[in-house]
C-alpha cells in the first residue's frame, strides 16, 4: 500500500494494481479487500474508464479472452484455449458503450476484467472460475481506428445479421463448453443490442445485464432505504428520469414492479408514476410512433415538454434520477425547483465516470439548502454545508452484482427471474442501519461489503429455492452461513 500511494496519478495506480494481479493474485485480492474504499475507484469507476480509453498504450498482457469476427465458426475452439476449465461466471462486453464514454471497441476489456476482480474481492467468487471476454466486431470510433496502439480489428462495427450470428454462436458455445449453470453477465453493450440480447437469451441461458438489471437493483435498494428518511411508501412517490436508455428504463421497470408487488396494482398502472425525459423531451403518448420499443411502456398522456426544467415543474416529482451519460444537466434551476416542492428531494446523479455526472454533490446540497438526499454513480467527497457534514451515497452496482452472482452460483440457479433482483434490493436496503441514516446515508459503507454480499447472496438464493429455480439440493439450512463458507479468502496456505 505504501508503494501504491507513492503514485499521484490514478492511472499509474491502476497499472500498478494490474501488474500485481498478474504477479501475485492472492496479494492483489488481499489489498483490495482490506482497502476497498481506497482502491475501488482505482480498479473500477472512475479510473477504469480512463484505462479503457488508453488501454492500447498501457497494454501489457491479455487479461481476458478476445473473440473477434475472424474466429467466426471456431468460437468453441477458442473457449477451449482458456487454461482454466471450470468456469462459473463470464463477464462479456463488445465495447460499444463503455460507461458514459461511448464506443471504445476492443479496449473495453478493462470493464470485464475490473468487474470480475470485484466478483472475487466483494462477492468471494474464486478468481479461477471467472472469465473476462471481449467480443471484437470492430469499432466506429475514428480516433481509435487511427491510433497506432489500438489493439482491436481496424474496421467499422459489424451489425445486423453478421453480429447476431456471432453472438448466437458465442452463447451456444458457452453453454456447450461450460454447461447450463454458467452465469453470463452482459456489460456495456449499446442500448439496442443490450435489450435484444437480454430478451433473446433470458429464457434459455442464465444471463444478467448489469447496466439494465444491476443498476436497477442498486437504485431500488437506495430508494427503499431513503423511504425511512422521507417517509411514506414507494407508491406515494413520483419519479422523473433524465435518460431513457438501459439504466433509466431498467430502474423504472424495477420500481414499477416493486410498487405492483406491494400494492397488488397491475404494472401497467404503477408505470404511470414514472416519467422519462430523453434527448427530445418528455416521453409522452403523442410520440409513441417514433419511440424505440423499450421506451414505449413509459409514454403517458401529457402535452409535449422539451426541456428538463419544464418537465420537473409540470410533473413535480419527489425523486429525480439522472441516467443520461451527459454531465452538468441537473442545473441550479432544476435542483431549486425540486427543493421548492419537496422537503427532502431525492436526487440521484448516476452517470459515470465523475466527469459525466449530472451534478456534483456540492451543487445538489448547496442548491437545495442542504435538504437533498443525494447519490451519485461515481464517488464524491463529503460536503460541509451550514456547519453540517453531508456524506453523499454512491449507487454503485458493486453493491449488488458480486453478492447476486454468489447467490446464483451457490444455489445452482438456472434462470434469472426479476423477483431475484427485488430480493437483492431488499437485502441491501436492510443493511442500512440507524447510524447511517443519521449521516444522511442510504447505502451502507463499502468497508462491510463482504458481509453485505453474503446477506444479498442468501436472500437471492432463498428466493431462487422458493421459485424452484435452484438446482443445488438439498437447500442449506442457514443460507448466510453457507454463503460465507463459499467465499474465497486470499490467505497463503501453510504447507507442512
Amino acid at each position: 500500500m505504501h508503494n501504491l500511494r507513492q503514485f499521484t496519478v490514478p492511472l499509474q495506480r491502476y497499472m500498478a494494481m494490474m501488474d500485481l494481479q498478474e504477479r501475485n493474485e492472492r496479494l492483489f485480492y488481499k489489498l483490495l479487500i482490506d482497502n476497498v474504499e481506497e482502491l475501488l475507484p482505482i480498479v473500477y469507476t472512475p479510473t477504469v474508464g480512463e484505462a479503457c480509453q488508453k488501454y492500447g498504450s498501457i497494454f501489457r498482457r491479455p487479461q481476458g479472452l478476445y473473440i473477434s469476427l475472424k474466429e467466426k465458426g471456431r468460437i468453441l475452439e477458442v473457449l477451449k484455449n482458456w487454461p482454466e476449465k471450470n468456469i462459473q461466471v463470464i463477464v462479456v462486453t463488445d465495447g460499444e458503450r463503455i460507461l458514459g464514454l461511448g464506443d471504445l471497441g476492443c479496449q473495453g476489456m478493462g470493464i470485464p476484467v475490473g468487474k470480475l476482480s470485484l466478483y472475487t474481492a466483494l462477492g468471494g467468487v474464486r478468481p479461477s472460475v471467472c472469465l473476462p471476454i471481449t467480443i471484437d466486431v470492430g469499432t466506429n470510433n475514428k480516433k481509435l481506428l487511427d491510433d497506432e496502439f489500438y489493439i482491436g480489428l481496424r474496421q467499422n462495427r459489424a451489425t445486423g445479421e453478421e453480429y447476431a450470428e456471432l453472438l448466437e454462436e458465442f452463447m451456444s458455445a458457452v453453454k456447450q463448453n461450460y454447461g447450463e449453470k454458467i452465469l453470463v453477465q452482459f456489460e456495456d453493450f449499446a442500448n439496442h443490442n443490450a435489450f435484444e440480447l437480454l430478451a433473446k437469451y433470458r429464457t434459455t441461458h442464465l444471463v444478467f445485464n448489469d447496466d439494465i438489471q444491476g443498476t436497477a437493483s442498486v437504485v431500488l435498494a437506495g430508494l427503499i432505504a431513503a423511504l425511512k428518511v422521507v417517509g411514506g411508501t414507494l407508491a406515494d412517490h413520483t419519479f422523473l428520469f433524465l435518460g431513457a436508455g438501459e439504466a433509466g428504463t431498467g430502474i423504472a421497470e424495477l420500481i414499477a414492479l416493486e410498487i405492483s408487488k406491494k400494492t397488488d396494482a397491475p404494472i401497467e398502472e404503477t408505470r404511470k408514476q414514472v416519467w422519462l425525459v430523453d434527448s427530445k423531451g418528455l416521453v409522452v403518448t403523442s410520440r409513441k410512433e417514433s419511440l424505440q420499443h423499450f421506451k414505449q411502456p413509459w409514454a403517458h398522456e401529457h402535452e409535449p415538454v422539451k426541456e428538463l426544467i419544464d418537465a420537473v415543474q409540470a410533473i413535480k416529482p419527489t425523486v429525480l434520477i439522472g441516467t443520461s451519460g451527459v454531465g452538468r444537466t441537473f442545473t441550479k434551476e432544476v435542483i431549486e425547483a425540486m427543493a421548492s416542492f419537496n422537503e427532502k428531494p431525492i436526487i440521484l446523479a448516476l452517470s459515470n465516470p465523475t466527469s459525466q455526472s449530472e451534478c456534483t454533490a456540492e451543487e445538489a446540497y448547496t442548491w437545495s439548502e442542504g435538504r437533498a438526499i443525494f447519490c451519485s454513480g461515481s464517488p464524491f467527497e463529503s460536503v460541509e454545508y451550514d456547519g453540517k457534514i453531508l456524506v453523499p451515497g454512491q449507487a454503485n452496482n458493486a453493491y449488488i452484482f458480486p453478492g447476486f452472482g454468489l447467490g446464483l452460483i451457490m444455489s445452482g440457479t438456472v434462470r434469472v427471474h426479476d423477483d431475484l433482483l427485488l430480493a437483492a434490493s431488499e437485502a441491501l436496503a436492510a443493511q442500512v442501519t440507524e447510524e447511517y441514516y443519521a449521516k444522511g446515508l442510504i447505502y451502507p459503507p463499502f468497508s462491510n461489503i463482504r458481509k453485505i454480499s453474503a446477506n444479498i447472496a442468501a436472500n437471492v438464493a432463498a428466493k431462487s429455492y422458493e421459485l424452484g429455480l435452484a438446482s443445488r439440493l438439498p437447500r442449506p439450512k442457514d443460507l448466510v452461513k453457507h454463503a460465507e463458507s463459499c467465499m474465497y479468502t486470499p490467505v497463503y496456505r501453510s504447507y507442512r
